[in-house]
């Protein structure tokens, strides 16, 4: 028998509705964990409705993409080269590259195993394990996949790619006519109810990290193929379900729906975003001229939005296939979710642009010893090999100069705009809105105690003042320059940062762990409450390169949804929205489980 919603969440006859910025902040309130009462969810988990984490559209064909073993070509290059510029020669965009390309960011990773129960691990990390986020492509005609453009699902059971539907040459070539030579699109979705099924009204935000946990494995897929990456963040939300076909009925009749998230652009050739535009990008964007960089390359600019006219073309051509349903009794109906879906929604599209200018390919040499030690490691090997760890040993510590690397790896660089700007935070087009707040257990060289990562300089002041008056904030010993690193108060904070984050011992087993602090209330004012999704999106991509760094430093890591909100932000002295802790995180030791059974990923090839 399914379980219906209770009753008491709807909107009174006659009251006028609130206005989407305090619909927003009244769903970030009322989803809340407290001590005494978690966010509302069903209580138990109705398995026999349990929604099915892979989506096929039947009548769709499928491509199937060759399963590549490592050594194969395209062959991965050294992990630490992800974050050098110019040092990873840029792939041509072939069937082979595409599905190394969709390995490493939406793929199976590997099967687990217990008795007889039997579940898929991916690429992309998931709350749950119960993926809500579905990977599109629009691309051009390519040997092996289609002679003609043409919108595809990416199946990654199957490793596969639906054409969704056609498209002619001249509506693609008008589409991305302002994009660079060979440039594709990448679309992400979500499915609110796999969430909501075990997670209830919080889901919308392990939806909205889950898909920043996926922006990162698309970026650092493009990555290891030398290509480029940008989220095309002026585009409504209107315009992504129609260019993904989402918003067609006929085919998602008696499914469950899609949520858009975003679409990406991504390209070859050694071509970076530059600094010129980015201070565009919080408010109004004109098209720039075609200019010269400060370097003297030729600069040209990049649309962050998509021709509206060309996307409605692309709706009225051949379309296939039809959603498989998901689960089989309808699901559970939360309105807070629909309504903070809806009024999160982005309505409008702003024309925004940035500029990118030629890089050289320079492979890196006479790299340093403890370099050349990390260097031993392939971006493939560290993908593959990443998990979300269960316990953690109580014991395990990291040196200080991995914890240093780690947290540089978060930094998006020290202007608040691309320059500078380091891999995957090159793909958001937002000055950094996330700070850390780091629970520091084993960290040798360091004392125990809790640490503040400002990750934008520019708002130490403002962050500082909002915390408890007797903090120290006193820089790191030992710390890089370029690392706005902050111990607030030494000690043995173990037991509250397991307590804060509901009585989890995950938080203090580790070497550390950490909540993600955003700037809600300023940000949503600032851009306005679509941007609420956004702030989750980066604190996901903070996750998947934490998770990455973790596995490179032989430990572990795991993201922490549950945590008691207000309570993290009492030991920070936080006493407002301003700033609110919006994801957990814990790095070290792992246990492994012995009753668990590891497959490979796709074994029957």
């Amino acid at each position: 028998m399914r379980a219906e919603m209770r009753p008491d969440r709807g909107q009174a006859v006659g009251v006028e509705p609130p206005d989407p910025l305090s619909q927003v902040i009244r769903y970030h309130q009322e989803t809340k964990h407290h001590f005494f009462r978690y966010a509302r969810a069903l209580g138990y988990l109705d398995w026999a409705n349990q929604p099915d984490p892979f989506r096929r559209y039947a009548g769709a064909r499928l491509i199937p993409l060759p399963i590549l073993r490592p050594d194969e070509e395209p062959l991965s290059p050294p992990y630490d080269h992800l974050y050098r510029a110019g040092t990873i020669a840029s792939a041509a965009i072939t069937m082979r590259t595409l599905s190394r390309f969709f390995e490493y960011a939406l793929a199976l990773s590997a099967w687990k195993q217990a008795g007889d129960v039997r579940w898929a691990l991916r690429s992309n990390p998931s709350s749950g394990n119960l993926h809500p986020t579905e990977g599109y492509l629009l691309i051009e005609g390519l040997p092996g996949i289609a002679s003609t453009p043409g919108l595809y699902h990416y199946a990654p059971k199957e490793h596969g790619l639906e054409r969704r539907a056609d498209c002619s040459q001249d509506t693609y070539n008008r589409l991305m006519k302002d994009f660079p030579p060979h440039a594709f699109l990448v679309g992400l979705a979500s499915v609110h109810w796999r969430e909501a099924w075990k997670y209830g009204e919080r889901a919308f935000r392990y939806c909205q990290h889950d898909a920043g946990h996926a922006i990162g494995t698309v970026r650092i897929a493009a990555a290891t193929l030398g290509w480029n990456m940008m989220l095309l963040g002026g585009l409504a939300d209107d315009t992504i379900a129609q260019l993904l076909g989402l918003d067609r009925a006929e085919d998602f009749d008696g499914a469950e729906r899609e949520h858009p998230d975003c679409v990406a652009v991504v390209w070859p050739g050694d071509c970076r975003p530059s600094a010129r535009r980015l201070s565009s990008l919080g408010g109004q964007g004109q098209a720039p001229a075609e200019a010269q960089s400060s370097e003297g390359g030729s600069q040209s600019p990049v649309p962050l939005f998509l021709d509206q006219a060309s996307v409605a073309e692309l709706a009225t051509q051949p379309w296939y296939g039809k959603a498989n349903r998901l689960t089989p009794d309808d699901p559970v109906c939360w309105e807070i979710i629909d309504a903070v879906a809806a009024a999160s929604w982005k309505a409008s599209t702003d024309r925004l642009y940035v500029d990118y200018t030629p890089t050289s390919f320079a492979p890196t040499r006479n790299a340093s010893r403890v370099t050349r030690d990390r260097l031993q490691l392939t971006a493939g090997q560290v993908i593959r090999q990443r998990r979300s760890a269960l316990a953690f040993d109580g014991k395990t510590s990291i040196s200080v100069g991995s914890f240093y690397t780690m947290l540089g790896r978060v930094m998006p660089g020290v202007e608040r705009d691309v320059s500078g700007r380091t891999m995957p935070w090159d793909a958001i087009p937002w000055a950094p809105t996330i700070h850390l707040a780091l629970f520091v257990h084993r960290v040798d060289g360091l004392p125990p105690g809790l640490y503040m990562l400002v990750r934008d300089p520019a708002i130490l002041s403002t962050l500082r003042q909002a915390t408890h008056s007797h903090f120290a904030w006193r820089s790191s010993p030992g710390c890089p320059d370029a690392l706005p690193l902050f111990l607030l108060q030494e000690g043995d904070i173990r037991q509250l940062a397991a307590q804060v984050s509901c009585h989890q011992d995950i938080a203090g087993d580790s070497a550390f762990s950490l909540g993600m602090i955003a700037e809600l209330e300023g940000a949503l004012h600032r851009h306005g409450p679509w941007f609420y999704r956004r702030l989750f999106w980066e604190t996901g991509l903070i996750g998947q390169v934490l998770y990455l760094e973790a596995e490179a430093a032989g430990v572990r890591a795991t993201g922490i949804g549950c945590f008691f909100d207000d309570p993290v932000h009492q030991v920070l002295g936080l006493n407002n929205t301003a700033f609110q802790s919006l994801y957990h995180f814990t790095t070290g030791g792992h246990v492994d489980d012995p009753r668990l059974t590891t497959l490979p990923p796709y074994g029957h090839h």
